[in-house]
């Protein structure tokens, strides 16, 4: 009875928005690039009726605010038969009332393709961003809607564009917290050929000044992988940033930024990018006649397995087997690193003096490798992010495949936890572990170009660097997720104590079993203990990690999970029970219980506890 009021009145609104906002809508820029749905759960909404209702009225007076001229954001909240609904619309500032409103019809209607247990909800366009949520989150700033979008071009001179562009950006970025609204507009020409960059950036209005500088540096700082392309975008819940050599707003919307930035930067930085620019492109030249040169003087084919310089200007270096023989010591005993499914990692140091880890790869198909295995380097090496390990190149010598990786001093995780070093990691250091590898398998799972579902996470496989940050190592070497499909069936190729229970006994794969084996990486973090799989030789069910966290968690008794290396002054009582409730959340029998990484960052990130969500009890599996 109530959708045929609610029905009229959205057509009234469109009809009433197309002809008095100036009679057109010009673009409302409903490129969609994210969307997004809360899994269901129980504990979170308890009659999805009435939470549906309340949702439709939030984004009713939604469309009502927005329709005044002077707004482009706007937030409701409903609360009836307690099931509260929080939403929240931002529109780009330089859209017309009638696009901000079209943009929020699309949108609304996009979102209403989660499923109807959904407690939550996110979509992000061009022109705006529409999200809601059973509970708060208009604070939020970055880590749980995290994506970087790049263009599929690049710049015409690839140099002194991205200077220019990285140039501008930042500019951007320092100057946007200042502005009334957090929004801005501007343009720059690249000095070498008089290209025009068009750059935005924007933060939701219910975030603070300094929420907003935070948001839009790691938004900067994710879209350094797009600054050779001639577009980009990056974003979060709380800011978005693009750029474009194709204009996509208005002239008379752009704003001179040099005033809000430090006195004389833009200016200085300009004459010294220029400076740069000028000596790079001479640097450029002699190179270039110099490779022709060389290249005019030797032989037209090269032997694939006898290269030693990069095979193209970008992607992975292709070293011969001799140089790594060499690096390596002809892979000695002494130079090994590690040992797992994949193959043998030794530590190598090439000519030049750069240690590199070398990944001598145990062969089990080897026609099935030769034909892809080219392939695959080519598209894990393009995956970049702070808590991955680089791939830097490869080596394909007869039968013999080898993948050369940045060189992790400080070795693997497990080291530190059940180790030789077992004490060293103190609780803030733990925590950012976590989080780390968070976003490692964030970005591999929702935010690469490909999907990539790691199978084998464990603590083995997180290499911290210098400074004790975590890096995931050994992803991309098994099958690849492909993009229209939500799981596959598969032979298990992961480790018992670590892999999820539908992997294990139906082989089937998505990425929430990736989430699992985190799940179960965080309870070893905290409690200092050693996964291993569930044995019917006599042990408890006490001597194993996760059916140990289990029982702790139903009495109420988190805290004797932690490991008694750490000092309990270190840590908040109530910031250990959350972790651990977060590992129980990953771990849960039923996959589609499991947040996404995503959602594990905005749990991670949130100051608030974990009061209405409640994890279920997982499946243990014990093997003979």
């Amino acid at each position: 009875m109530l959708q045929r009021p609610n029905l009229l009145n959205l057509f009234i609104s469109i009809f009433w928005a197309c002809w008095v906002f100036y009679g057109v809508v010009s673009d409302p820029q409903t490129n969609l690039l994210m969307i997004g749905c809360s899994p269901p759960n129980q504990f979170v909404v308890s009659d999805y009726t009435i939470f549906n209702d309340n949702l439709n009225l939030t984004l009713q007076e939604i469309r009502e605010q927005i329709s005044d001229p002077n707004k482009h954001f706007a937030t409701a909240r409903e609360g009836n038969g307690g099931n509260p609904v929080s939403t929240l619309l931002q529109c780009r500032n330089y859209l017309s009332v009638a696009d901000c409103v079209r943009c929020l019809d699309v949108a609304a209607a996009q979102i209403r393709s989660c499923s109807t247990g959904s407690y939550g909800g996110h979509v992000v366009y061009d022109g705006c961003f529409l999200r809601y949520e059973a509970g708060d989150f208009y604070g939020e700033t970055k880590g749980s809607l995290t994506k970087v979008l790049c263009g599929n071009q690049n710049a015409r001179e690839v140099i002194p564009f991205t200077a220019t562009a990285q140039n501008l950006l930042m500019n951007l970025q320092t100057a946007t917290p200042k502005i009334p609204g957090f929004s801005a507009a501007t343009k720059i020409q690249v000095p070498t050929n008089g290209e025009t960059i068009y750059a935005f950036a924007q933060c939701v209005g219910t975030v603070t000044q300094s929420g907003c500088l935070d948001c839009l540096k790691a938004a900067y700082s994710n879209m350094q992988i797009c600054l050779s392309n001639s577009e980009g975008r990056a974003f979060d819940a709380g800011c978005f940033i693009r750029y474009s050599t194709t204009s996509f707003f208005a002239d008379n919307e752009t704003i001179d930024i040099t005033p809000l930035v430090k006195p004389g930067s833009s200016s200085n930085k300009a004459t010294i990018i220029g400076g740069v620019v000028g000596v790079l492109a001479l640097v450029l030249v002699l190179l270039a006649l110099f490779a022709w040169t060389r290249r005019s003087q030797s032989p037209r084919r090269v032997p694939r397995g006898d290269k030693t310089e990069t095979s193209k200007l970008e992607g992975p270096i292709t070293y011969s087997y001799q140089d790594l023989r060499s690096a390596t010591k002809n892979f000695s005993d002494e130079n090994k690193l590690g040992e797992g499914g994949f193959g043998i990692v030794y530590k190598g140091t090439l000519r030049d003096g750069k240690e590199v880890a070398v990944k001598k790869l145990t062969l089990r198909n080897s026609r099935k490798m030769e034909e892809g295995f080219e392939s695959e380097v080519m598209l894990i090496s393009d995956a970049h992010h702070p808590n991955l390990v680089q791939l830097l190149g490869w080596c394909s010598s007869g039968l013999i495949r080898i993948l050369v990786y940045e060189y992790m001093k400080n070795n693997s995780l497990d080291k530190f936890l059940f180790g030789e070093k077992k004490g060293f990691l103190n609780w803030k250091q733990r925590c950012d572990i976590i989080l780390g590898i968070a976003s490692g398998l964030t970005y591999l799972h929702e935010q690469f170009r490909v999907r990539i579902i790691h199978r084998d996470i464990k603590t083995n496989n997180i290499l911290l660097d210098n400074d004790l940050q975590p890096r995931v190592a050994d992803f991309g070497l098994a099958r690849l997720l492909p993009e229209d499909r939500s799981h596959l069936s598969t032979k298990f190729a992961g480790t018992l104590g670590y892999t999820a229970p539908e992997y294990a006994i139906h082989g089937q794969l998505s990425e929430k079993a990736d989430i699992y084996s985190y799940g179960i990486v965080i309870l070893e973090i905290i409690s200092g203990q050693r996964s291993k799989a569930l044995k019917d030789d006599g042990d408890t069910e006490d001597d194993f990690l996760l059916p140990k966290a289990w029982k702790l968690y139903e009495k109420g008794m988190h805290l004797e999970l932690v490991d008694n290396t750490l000092d309990p002054n270190e840590y908040d009582a109530d910031e250990v029970k959350k972790i651990i409730e977060i590992g129980l959340l990953c771990t849960q029998a039923f996959a589609d219980l499991r947040p996404t990484m995503s959602e594990v960052i905005g749990l991670l990130q949130s100051s608030d506890l974990l009061e209405n969500i409640t994890p279920s009890m997982p499946l243990l599996i014990v093997t003979d």
